[in-house]
């Protein structure tokens, strides 16, 4: 995401960096803006009014220090149009509502402000799927949703002129242990038709047994385990606020306000 940074004309006062913490990129958007604000938002931290669940406050280190990146914010209480660049690297596919985070995107950015995002696409460990199929085994992980659809979505949540592209990348481990841990670093099975206990030594023996019979045998001797990684890169605009021809049609406040900043005149 970062190469494509420099093709984007808008200059951005403040960027809303969602989930620095998983996706990264602080470096590389400070790079490109230099003088821009950045925003964290992070979905896991405590919105401002959240009762604490000490019965002491906590206290803070006496020594003084500085952060390398500002302390992040909840999205409860991100302001609306809080940032004209929206950058979300790797965490859409960790939603269980996409389309409501896609809203909630439309919500944080400014009128002409623009989103850039990467998830990960349905491509994703297939054969990993497959093997699971075979097996008898519920599935490995959650439906990602195919780029084309993501388009469609895009428009639905209220952005204009999606563009979206994917490559696919493939990982290789020596063996099928450092490969499974690896994989756990990437979250858990959120997907409702994953197993529902917990699973067994033995399940886990026969898991890696499974995937070393399915390693690329390239050198004739070894073989390494090697699953695929479909990376799908969204980009769109909020455009100025349309509403729609009606014998009577309400307009809020807010959006006359963008409207008449962004030049729109009413049909």
């Amino acid at each position: 995401m970062a190469e494509r940074l420099p093709i984007v004309r808008l200059k951005p006062q403040t960027v809303v960096a969602w989930a620095l913490q998983v996706g990264g990129g602080a470096a590389e958007i400070k790079r490109a803006y230099p003088q821009a604000r950045l925003l964290p938002v992070e979905p896991m931290a405590a919105p401002t009014g959240a009762a604490s669940t000490h019965d002491k406050p906590v206290k803070r280190p006496w020594w003084p220090f500085r952060r390398k990146v500002p302390a992040a914010v909840a999205p409860a209480d991100l302001p609306e149009a809080a940032g004209e660049l929206l950058w979300s690297n790797m965490t859409l596919h960790g939603s269980a509502e996409p389309q409501a985070l896609l809203r909630a995107w439309h919500r944080a950015l400014a009128v002409d402000g623009f989103l850039m995002f990467s998830t990960l696409g349905p491509g994703t460990l297939q054969s990993l799927r497959d093997l699971y199929r075979a097996e008898g085994w519920p599935v490995p992980n959650a439906p990602l949703v195919d780029m084309h659809d993501l388009g469609d979505m895009l428009i639905e949540a209220g952005f204009a002129d999606p563009v979206m592209d994917q490559e696919t990348v493939t990982l290789t481990w020596p063996d099928a242990t450092a490969a499974l841990a690896e994989l756990r670093t990437l979250g858990g099975n959120v997907a409702l038709q994953r197993f529902a206990g917990l699973r067994t030594p033995r399940w886990r023996a026969r898991l890696a047994a499974a995937l070393a019979q399915r390693a690329t045998r390239a050198d004739g001797a070894g073989g390494r385990i090697a699953l695929d990684f479909e990376i799908v890169y969204g980009h769109a605009f909020r455009p100025a606020p349309r509403p729609r021809l009606a014998p009577e049609t309400l307009v809020s406040v807010d959006d006359m306000r963008a409207m008449v900043r962004a030049g729109v005149r009413r049909p």
